[in-house]
C-alpha cells in the first residue's frame, strides 16, 4: 500500500460494518441455505474453526454481489471561489486536497469514470489563467482582435496607413529616381539620386521606428487588459503608455544598434581583408548569434511596459524568462509569422492583380518594371498592404504579450495576481492554494 498523501491502494476494502462480511456466514451460519443441516459437532481433524464468523447476508450463485458503499465525492465548498483550485496536497479545498481514489485533484475530477486532468482554470478575459498551449496563444491573440476590435484596429490601422504611406513616397521619389537613371546620367547627377534616396529611406525607417514603438505600447496596454476581461480604450491605452514611450525607444534602439555591431565586428574584418569566404562565414556566424540573442530578449518589451522595469533590467527579465524555453519561443514565434504572412499574402492579392491590371503602362510597363512607379500601381498596392497589416500587426503583438504572460504564470504564479486583478473572489488566497506557477 502506498502511504503517499493523496493516494489510497487500488481495490482496497468498503468501510466496516456496510457489508464488509457478505457471503462468510460459513456451514452452519444463518446464511445456510434451507434443508442443509450441519453436522452438530465438526471432527476433530476438521479445519473449522470452533468459532464461527458472524451472521452474514447469503445470495444465490448467480446473483450480483451488492456494490460496496463509496463515499460520495467532497461538494463545493460554498463561498470558496476560484480559489479553491490551487490547494496545496493536504490543505482543503474541492479541487486540492488529496482525492480518495488516487488523483491529487480529488473529487469529480479525479475518480473512475469522471473526467482526468486539473479542473478548469478562471478565464476572466481571454485566456484562462493557466500555462496557455499554442492553439491558446493563437486563440487569444486573435480573441482579443475580435472582442476589442474598436482599439486594436483602430491602433493598427492608424500605424499602417502611416507606414504605407513613408514606404510609398520612398518608392515613388527615392527608388524611383534610381531606377529610371539612364546610362547617360552623370556621376555626380548619380551620387546625388543616391544621396536623396539614403536620406528619405533613413528618415522613413525613423519614422517607421518611432510608430512600430507606439503601436507595441499601446497594443500591449490593450492585450495585457484583454488578459483580464477589461475593455481598454485607445485614450485610456495611451494615457496609460504614454511615461514608457522613451524608454521603449530607447530599448529598440539599443537592440538596433547591437544588431548593427555585431554584424559589423563579424563581417567587416573578411570584407576589408579580401576573403569571400571569412564574410560570408562571418555573416553566418553573425546571423545565427543574431537570432539567439533576439528569441533572448523577445519579451524585453512587455516586460518594460508591464512591469515598469528600465531599459538594462526589461532585457534581464526577458533573458531569465527565456531560459529554458528558447526553443518554444522560436517555434511559436516562427508559426506566428509564417500565419501572419498567409494572411497578408491572401488579404494584398487581389489588390496586387487590380494594381496590375489597371496600372499604367500596361503589359509594356511590365516588362520594363515602369508600372511599378505609377501612382495608380502605389496606390492600389498600397491599399491591399495596409489592410493585411491592419491585421497582422496586433496578431504578432498579442502573441509576444501571451508568450510573456504565459512565461510569467509558468515561472512565478502571474495567474494569482491576474485573478485578483481581475475580481475573482478569493483568488490565490492562502485556503486557496498557490495557483498554477511553481
Amino acid at each position: 500500500m502506498n502511504d503517499s498523501p493523496g493516494w489510497a491502494s487500488p481495490g482496497s476494502s468498503p468501510s466496516e460494518g456496510e457489508g464488509g462480511q457478505a457471503g462468510q456466514g460459513g456451514p452452519g451460519g444463518p446464511g445456510t441455505p434451507e434443508g442443509i443441516q450441519p453436522p452438530a459437532q465438526p471432527p476433530a481433524d476438521s479445519k473449522w474453526s470452533d468459532t464461527q464468523p458472524p451472521p452474514g447476508q447469503w445470495s444465490s450463485p448467480g446473483a450480483e454481489a451488492p456494490a460496496p458503499a463509496q463515499t460520495p465525492p467532497p461538494q463545493p465548498q460554498q463561498g470558496a471561489g476560484w480559489g479553491s483550485y490551487g490547494t496545496q496536497p493536504g490543505q482543503p479545498g474541492q479541487y486540492g486536497h488529496p482525492g480518495q481514489y488516487g488523483s491529487p485533484y480529488g473529487g469529480q475530477y479525479g475518480h473512475p469514470g469522471g473526467p482526468w486532468g486539473p479542473p478548469p482554470a478562471a478565464k476572466p478575459g481571454v485566456i484562462p489563467l493557466r500555462p496557455l498551449g499554442l492553439g491558446e496563444i493563437l486563440d487569444g491573440a486573435v480573441s482579443t482582435m475580435r472582442s476589442h476590435w474598436r482599439s486594436v484596429l483602430s491602433v493598427s490601422l492608424v500605424v499602417s496607413v502611416l507606414t504605407e504611406v513613408g514606404s510609398l513616397l520612398v518608392r515613388k521619389y527615392g527608388l524611383g529616381d534610381l531606377a529610371t537613371a539612364t546610362a547617360g546620367t552623370s556621376e555626380s547627377q548619380f551620387l546625388g539620386d543616391l544621396r536623396d534616396t539614403f536620406v528619405l529611406s533613413l528618415s522613413n525607417g525613423f519614422i517607421q521606428l518611432l510608430l512600430g514603438v507606439l503601436a507595441t505600447a499601446l497594443l500591449t496596454v490593450i492585450y495585457s487588459r484583454a488578459v483580464i476581461g477589461r475593455p481598454s480604450s485607445v485614450g485610456e491605452a495611451w494615457r496609460e503608455a504614454r511615461p514608457r514611450l522613451l524608454p521603449l525607444i530607447g530599448l529598440t534602439l539599443l537592440l538596433g544598434a547591437g544588431a548593427l555591431l555585431l554584424f559589423a565586428v563579424l563581417v567587416v574584418p573578411g570584407a576589408l581583408l579580401g576573403s569571400v569566404g571569412l564574410a560570408v562565414l562571418g555573416a553566418l556566424v553573425a546571423l545565427a548569434v543574431f537570432v539567439w540573442l533576439w528569441f533572448r530578449f523577445l519579451l524585453a518589451s512587455p516586460a518594460l511596459m508591464l512591469e515598469r522595469a528600465g531599459v538594462f533590467t526589461s532585457l534581464k527579465r526577458s533573458a531569465k524568462l527565456v531560459n529554458g524555453s528558447w526553443w518554444r519561443m522560436f517555434g511559436i514565434t516562427v508559426l506566428t509569422t509564417v500565419i501572419a504572412a498567409i494572411v497578408s499574402g491572401i488579404a494584398s492579392l487581389p489588390f496586387t492583380v487590380l494594381a496590375l491590371l489597371f496600372g499604367s503602362g500596361g503589359l509594356s510597363g511590365l516588362a520594363d518594371g515602369s508600372i511599378a512607379q505609377s501612382w495608380s500601381f502605389l496606390l492600389i498596392s498600397g491599399i491591399g498592404t495596409v489592410i493585411s497589416m491592419t491585421f497582422v500587426l496586433p496578431m504578432q503583438a498579442g502573441v509576444t504579450v501571451l508568450l510573456y504572460i504565459d512565461q510569467r504564470i509558468r515561472r512565478e504564479a502571474l495567474d494569482i495576481e491576474l485573478g485578483r486583478a481581475a475580481g475573482l473572489q478569493g483568488y490565490g488566497s492562502t485556503a486557496g492554494g498557490t495557483g498554477y506557477g511553481g
